[in-house]
């Protein structure tokens, strides 16, 4: 008797011991995630409010909006279509880049879009009143142009001491050939009231791959785009997206301003040589770029997320999708986005 009870404590402590190794390794999963968010998602955009995150990307038709409280399952987020393009007119084709924004107590909604012609793409905005950017009703506030009203694209908004700028991509005539990084003053979240100020242009050799073989009427063109703010303590970072991106080559570089500047003197910027962010073949991440950034709920960790393709020469197609990991800062206040990991690798999700 003592040795049967014996073996059935012993057994009795082994299927608890598995049991508890069990629970350990859901408990893990269930706190660790892989890359992509999606398996597509150009253009992907995040803001954190609510105590939701809400994200968006490129649909080239409408613009949905994703509700969550956790990043990493947007596959079973709250998706929610807010606005469809009309069948016709200058804002009814290739709806990119959506990005929404909180501003003055509102949402704005900010995309580029045209009539079916590249040429005549330009910025549009849509409003809401609601707590919630999923309630409440949408009211198209029309195009965002400075007075020259030039192609643009890749829009996104901030404040700086109470003052707001829009900064997007854009020509610098009428014709295709070079993308660069403008910014202007807003008057209100549709309404730009000064004239346009370059901050960025393609100047380094690693901002120039951008040949088109197939189009000898246009054989190269040089990019700047997708720029986004990132504000940390008193400096003013504008990262944007390098070479084309229909190249492996698209990349992340920095242009850098501090709060309080004239941020309509370019002179106030300051833009870095190299790129901060860049593909990485052994990890199968090419062309990572079209970034935004994001707070972990509980505010306690930076993210970048961006897009990227799963192998060489995908180009801007329907490859690229939505790839999110924590970042850090360097002792000269610089944001340190490491190396994009590939997609065998696990993450710990976001804290909160």
């Amino acid at each position: 008797m003592p040795i049967r009870f014996a073996v059935k404590q012993l057994l009795c402590l082994l299927l608890l011991l598995a049991s508890l190794q069990t629970v350990s390794a859901r408990a893990q999963d269930t706190a660790t995630f892989h890359n992509p968010l999606l398996q597509v998602g150009p253009d992907p955009w995040v803001v954190t409010a609510n105590g939701f995150y809400y994200y968006m990307n490129t649909t080239g038709k409408d613009l949905r909006i994703r509700r969550t409280r956790d990043i990493t399952d947007l596959q079973h987020a709250e998706v929610k279509t807010v606005w469809t393009a009309p069948a016709s007119g200058p804002y009814s084709r290739d709806i990119w880049a959506p990005e929404l924004h909180q501003l003055q107590g509102k949402w704005y909604l900010y995309f580029a879009a045209d009539d079916g012609k590249n040429e005549n793409h330009r910025i549009y905005v849509l409003e809401n009143s609601s707590a919630d950017p999923m309630e409440g009703e949408w009211t198209f506030r029309g195009k965002v142009s400075d007075a020259s009203d030039k192609w643009a694209i890749d829009v996104s908004v901030f404040e700086d001491r109470g003052r707001m700028y829009m900064v997007w991509s854009g020509w610098e005539g009428d014709t295709d050939g070079e993308q660069r990084i403008y910014i202007a003053h807003l008057k209100n979240p549709w309404t730009i009231d000064s004239p346009r100020t370059t901050i960025s242009f393609p100047k380094y050799p690693w901002e120039h791959v951008g040949d088109l073989p197939d189009r000898p009427a246009l054989p190269h063109v040089e990019v700047n785009e997708g720029p986004e703010i990132l504000q940390h303590g008193s400096d003013i970072f504008l990262v944007y997206s390098g070479s084309a991106c229909w190249t492996d080559y698209y990349e992340l570089g920095v242009v850098r301003s501090h709060s309080g500047a004239n941020l309509l003197d370019a002179t106030q910027w300051s833009k870095y040589d190299h790129p901060f962010f860049k593909q990485d073949r052994a990890a199968g991440v090419f062309g990572p770029g079209h970034n935004g950034f994001f707070h972990s709920l509980d505010g306690k960790e930076d993210w970048i997320i961006y897009h990227a393709n799963p192998e060489s020469g995908q180009g801007c197609g329907s490859h690229r999708s939505p790839r999110i990991q924590k970042f850090t800062w360097n002792a000269d206040g610089t944001p340190e986005f490491g190396t994009p990991v590939s997609t065998s690798t696990k993450l710990q999700k976001p804290s909160h």
